[in-house]
């Protein structure tokens, strides 16, 4: 299990868990943001708060799951489930990515077991006129109490992160009206009428990057931006639709907080690895299509996320562990935050994501055993 990432030069450090967080350099996530050398890396995982836990699952029989994101005691709830199960590196604050997005003039309806709805979608100059810039503090009151209180309570024990949707993903809901297969309307709005896509991904850049800052003046540490469906541009409709947008919100929030990292995931990300870095990211979150080796010498000295297959969560103890182990190798020492390719399947049992946190956790030990 050979690798060979391009890395920047190498910052050793071993301080174990527990240590500080804050503006201290001792945070094991934070000093893996900033590219050093540690002994194991942070772990933490996507969509890690949901319904492969029995205790979510109790809540989702009785609140709806807007009202689960809304409500601060039931999000800071959420979010602290499995932090008091798995202790992991990271706590990331149970939203949802169209959160901001009634803020602006877009209603929308998160439906169970479907996804959102955005009725009527926005496919006209009229409706993207009528979209106005997202204040935050007047609109998501709720989110600057579930993340100054999740930060409260996981002060020197993990790092605390916000997340949002980036524009391409957001508009692609709001142009479909739904979850899409083949991106149609979204992509017939590209090639008929790009100016007016162009202005509709602007005005979500600019109020994204607004709610960005805004989860980080309220406590967040790290900041995801979830590109999701920005897999599903050719790498020429990439750099014109997503990565400008992208990279709009970064140099909003690097102007204001430029210690503070961002990361950014994209599903199915392989044939643009040697772009995402432009956008000025921090972190790429790999999803688990790609050899973590052979990314990492691809995205050059930029640190990475990632990337097992959730699916192997659902196999043996010793596959986890096998599997778990090799993207850490592959990944090497330096500038690597542990996680998933993708966000855990509802299916996967407690005690394999146990299996999984355990095995990060002794991953030094267990490597040189090999």
């Amino acid at each position: 299990m050979s690798h060979s990432p391009v890395m920047p030069s190498p910052t050793l450090s071993t301080a174990s868990d527990g240590d500080g967080l804050g503006a201290s350099p001792q945070s094991r996530l934070l000093r893996a943001a900033r590219g050093e050398v540690l002994d194991r890396p942070p772990v933490w995982m996507m969509r890690q708060a949901g319904r492969y836990m029995a205790v979510y699952r109790e809540l989702q029989s009785k609140y709806t799951f807007k009202q689960r994101c809304e409500i601060p005691e039931l999000a800071i709830e959420i979010s602290l489930q499995p932090f008091r199960a798995f202790a992991p590196d990271g706590v990331i604050m149970f939203s949802d990515i169209l959160t901001p997005l009634e803020g602006m003039g877009i209603p929308f309806e998160l439906v169970e077991h479907q996804g959102p709805v955005i009725d009527p979608p926005i496919r006209s100059q009229a409706q993207i006129d009528q979209i106005r810039v997202l204040e935050p503090e007047e609109s998501l009151p709720f989110i600057k109490t579930i993340l100054k209180t999740l930060r409260q309570e996981v002060e020197g024990k993990a790092t605390l992160l916000g997340f949002v949707g980036s524009p391409w993903t957001l508009a692609c809901y709001a142009v479909e009206g739904r979850s899409s297969k083949d991106y149609a309307h979204i992509k017939s709005l590209a090639f008929t009428q790009p100016e007016l896509l162009h202005q509709l991904l602007s005005k979500l850049a600019d109020s994204i990057a607004r709610y960005v800052v805004y989860q980080i003046e309220c406590g967040a540490q790290v900041v995801q931006l979830f590109d999701t469906w920005a897999g599903q541009l050719s790498p020429v409709d990439y750099e014109r639709w997503a990565l400008p947008y992208q990279k709009q919100i970064v140099d909003h929030v690097k102007a204001l907080y430029p210690q503070v990292p961002l990361v950014l995931y994209i599903n199915g990300s392989a044939a643009l690895l040697e772009r995402v870095g432009r956008a000025g990211i921090d972190i790429f979150s790999l999803d688990w299509m790609s050899d973590m080796a052979e990314a990492r010498a691809r995205l050059g000295s930029l640190a990475v996320q990632g990337n097992l297959d959730p699916m192997v969560l659902l196999g043996s103890p010793q596959l986890i562990r096998q599997r778990t182990l090799e993207v850490i190798q592959k990944a090497g020492p330096q500038g690597h935050i542990m996680n998933l390719g993708h966000g855990i399947h509802q299916t996967t049992p407690e005690a394999s994501v146990h299996h999984f946190f355990e095995t990060v956790r002794h991953s030094p030990e267990l490597l040189k055993a090999l």
